[in-house]
C-alpha cells in the first residue's frame, strides 16, 4: 500500500494552488500531490511531522481513488471499492 500525506491548503486560490475550494493537499510518496475539495479516508490515519519538523500532517496507507466530479479524495483499504 501507499503511504498518503495530506495537509491543509494554506495557498489555495493563488496561482497552481487550486481554487479557494481545494483546501486539501494530498501527497502520494514522495512523487505526486493533488489538490482536493474534499475528504474520505477509510483507513487508520495518525499525525506527523513534515521533513522539516516545521509543520504537521495526517498520513495514512491505502489506495487512492478520485471522484472527479465532487473533487473528492477517497482512500481505502486495497480490498475495498468506493
Amino acid at each position: 500500500m501507499i503511504k498518503y500525506r495530506i495537509r491543509f491548503n494554506k495557498r489555495r486560490g493563488q496561482p497552481g494552488r487550486g481554487t479557494v475550494d481545494h483546501v486539501w493537499r494530498v501527497f502520494e510518496g514522495d512523487e505526486k500531490e493533488y489538490l482536493f475539495k474534499e475528504l474520505d479516508i477509510r483507513v487508520p490515519v495518525k499525525s506527523e511531522k513534515d521533513k522539516n519538523g516545521e509543520d504537521y500532517n495526517i498520513f495514512c496507507y491505502g489506495v487512492l481513488q478520485i471522484d472527479r466530479e465532487t473533487s473528492t479524495a477517497v482512500i481505502v483499504e486495497e480490498k475495498e471499492d468506493a
